[in-house]
């Protein structure tokens, strides 16, 4: 009922998830039961640490399901084998059974009986996804070049997010039942890394589109046209061979180059505009010839030369900073399992007893990570479920007399939910279906039927419904403009922070804690924006939700720009830099600081026109001194990289300040004094 999923890969992928972490659990049950069961309260704390350490990392990107199972069955075997350590022992074998059989049945039924594999599906998806990417260069190009819309590139870029989504999904389940694609594991990774590290580079490079405005780019770049012609039919070749088609075009060498003499006629932060733009395009050939590569090595065409050029591999955050998201689901779950047992414990009757506790936990960690929706997303499944399973129960079950009739009734109910409930978005109905029926029916070789267990497994439910109602707003209201809210306030701190350290205004800098905080804050500045997206469906009205969505996506652009101004600072720097240079500089990082901070306390700037006419005054300001400053400095005090390393710091510089102009534009949409009113009916 359970590991059952769209495709025959993810479902046995998930069996083994849910053996694994079975395993896991019985034997961690058994160490706490050893260790600890001679005190309850030692022991119910020694557990909340597990069950808390599987919540954490169950937030991580991948093994969700079996870090659930290791901390599900843990409290499953430890509740229900008391301190009896015999009993233990066989509790957790015969869950461990339990599991392997009913998985061991189901893999057997889905590879005899319909022997079939997701990798047509999973190939189709990965053609798809590689189609979708072409395009959106295609609707960057036309925004750089001013011939294209911005709503088309935006549609686009949430289609390929998707789409990366589901082809990530579908490797994993490919690599189960699939023999070819188990063989090219390796490649299929290295494949879907370097795309992901494409459509980065093409974010980044659309984020530049900004400062070219206004420029004559076919005369600065006098083989613009040609080298981007040859990086579209890259990208068209890349998709021709994901189709199986032999590619009509192999990539070669070739370099964008600027027309010098035209190119320092520019003001300096054109010309840095350009230089970061001409960066970004060159770093997507590079990418774009690794990525024909890499196709043509798993689907066996020529790959020539492809190969030479490698891909630098994204820095990684380090693993030891906290996610304040999963923090706060570890609360939540590390609550309900204290209530629940302090209800046990306490209270006489509690319906269900031990299964109490269990039930709790259980559901507490299926939703821990879904905020938005709390709780309530159970309520109708449940209902459902219930009423279901009972009209079956009273009416139907009584009236069989063999195993026959109750394998028919079994295949019945099971065909019927599913093809009923077929839909993706309805996997938890599914699910939760069943399970009411297997619950509900308490199938045995000796079978009774009692008002009494149905209407007490019944409550027992109900109960455990209220108890995770309550523990939802903890540590925190979880109302849709308040979590907003906060997560903007967290946002902007973690941007000022960021910058005052890639500025060097930090007096502790070079401390262990120090690093520890930059490491944090730029996790936050990484992770935020597609959080917030998150929450942006459940947020009031539909104009309320598309101002929002249009909020998020200038955050995102934001978050690139601090990004990239924090890469260019840690970058060397050539030694031009006069006092009255420096000055400005120093006014302009005191000015973008002071900003976040008041975004973190209001959310919303003063009129972007005089944001703008501050900002721009300054930049002109600073573009004027570097221009005396260059003309009045050696040109042999520094090098051609070294300029370039310059500019591209201008560069990031101006475009922190667009970035921030676009925001306020969005921010001043939205009516911030009705967010933070108190709703009482969200």
């Amino acid at each position: 009922a359970i590991i059952s999923m769209d495709t025959i890969g993810q479902s046995l992928n998930k069996g083994a998830m849910r053996m694994a972490g079975t395993l896991v659990a019985a034997v961690m049950a058994l160490i706490l039961l050893a260790l600890f069961i001679q005190d309850r309260w030692l022991f119910l704390l020694a557990l909340s640490v597990w069950i808390g350490f599987c919540t954490y990392m169950m937030g991580g990107t991948k093994y969700q399901y079996f870090w659930n199972m290791c901390g599900l069955v843990c409290v499953i075997i430890a509740l229900d084998a008391g301190a009896d350590s015999a009993n233990a022992f066989a509790t957790a074998t015969l869950r461990a059974q339990q599991t392997g059989l009913g998985v061991l049945v189901y893999s057997l039924v889905a590879i005899l009986l319909w022997p079939s594999n997701t990798r047509a599906q999973f190939e189709a998806v990965a053609h798809k996804r590689a189609l979708t990417q072409h395009r959106l260069y295609q609707a960057y190009l036309g925004l750089m070049n001013n011939t294209g819309s911005a709503e088309d590139s935006q549609d686009t870029r949430a289609e390929l997010m998707q789409e990366q989504t589901r082809f990530g999904q579908l490797l994993d389940a490919a690599e189960s039942d699939s023999a070819e694609v188990s063989e090219q594991s390796s490649q299929w990774r290295l494949y879907q890394r370097q795309a992901l590290q494409l459509s980065d580079t093409l974010e980044r490079w659309r984020e530049s589109f900004t400062g070219l405005q206004g420029l004559d780019l076919q005369r600065l770049v006098p083989n613009l046209e040609a080298f981007c012609s040859e990086l579209d039919r890259r990208l068209d070749q890349v998709g021709r061979m994901l189709d199986n088609q032999a590619p009509e075009h192999s990539p070669g060498e070739t370099e964008l180059l600027l027309d010098p003499d035209e190119a320092r006629g520019l003001g300096h932060f054109d010309r840095a505009a350009l230089m970061v733009a001409r960066t970004r395009l060159q770093q997507i050939e590079a990418l774009t010839r690794k990525l024909f590569g890499s196709v043509a090595e798993i689907k066996g065409f020529d790959q020539g030369d492809a190969n030479a050029v490698s891909v630098e591999q994204p820095a990684s955050t380090p693993s030891m900073v906290p996610d304040p998201e999963r923090l706060a689901a570890v609360a939540r779950v590390v609550v309900t399992l204290w209530l629940a047992s302090f209800a046990l414990i306490y209270i006489d009757a509690v319906p269900g007893g031990s299964t109490f506790v269990i039930i709790a936990c259980a559901l507490a960690m299926a939703t821990a990570y879904l905020p938005q929706v709390g709780p309530s997303i159970l309520y109708k499944p449940f209902a459902i479920g219930v009423s279901f399973a009972t009209v079956l129960y009273i009416f139907v079950m009584p009236r069989l007399s063999g195993f026959v009739e109750l394998g028919l009734l079994l295949f019945a109910v099971t065909f019927s939910v599913h093809y009923l409930l077929a839909s993706p978005k309805q996997a938890l109905a599914r699910i939760l279906g069943l399970v009411m029926f297997i619950a509900i029916a308490s199938i045995s070789n000796q079978q009774t039927y009692s008002f009494y267990s149905f209407a007490t497994l019944t409550l027992m439910f109900v109960l455990v419904f209220l108890l995770l109602t309550i523990t939802a707003y903890f540590p925190g209201s979880t109302h849709p403009e308040h979590v907003f809210l906060r997560m903007l306030g967290r946002f902007f701190r973690s941007s000022e922070h960021l910058v005052m350290a890639a500025v060097g205004g930090s007096p502790h800098a070079d401390t262990r804690l120090s690093r520890w905080k930059t490491a944090f804050h730029a996790r936050e500045l990484a992770t935020l924006p597609a959080k917030l997206g998150t929450w942006v469906p459940h947020l009031g009205t539909p104009t309320s939700q598309q101002k929002a969505r249009e909020l998020v996506s200038s955050l995102q652009s934001l978050s690139g720009r601090v990004q990239e101004l924090i890469e260019e600072r840690h970058s060397r720097q050539p030694g031009l830099a006069p006092q009255e240079v420096g000055e400005t500089l120093q006014a302009w990082n005191l000015a973008i600081r002071k900003t976040f901070q008041q975004l973190a306390q209001d959310m919303a700037l003063e009129k972007p026109e005089t944001l703008r006419s501050r900002l721009d005054a300054m930049l002109d300001r600073l573009e004027t001194q570097i221009k005396n400053a260059l003309e009045t400095t050696g040109k042999t005090q520094f090098s051609a990289g070294e300029a370039e390393k310059f500019y591209r710091l201008l560069g990031a510089y101006r475009g922190l300040s667009e970035a921030l102009l676009d925001y306020a534009e969005n921010a001043g949409d939205i009516d911030w004094v009705a967010w933070r009113e108190e709703q009482f009916v969200s």
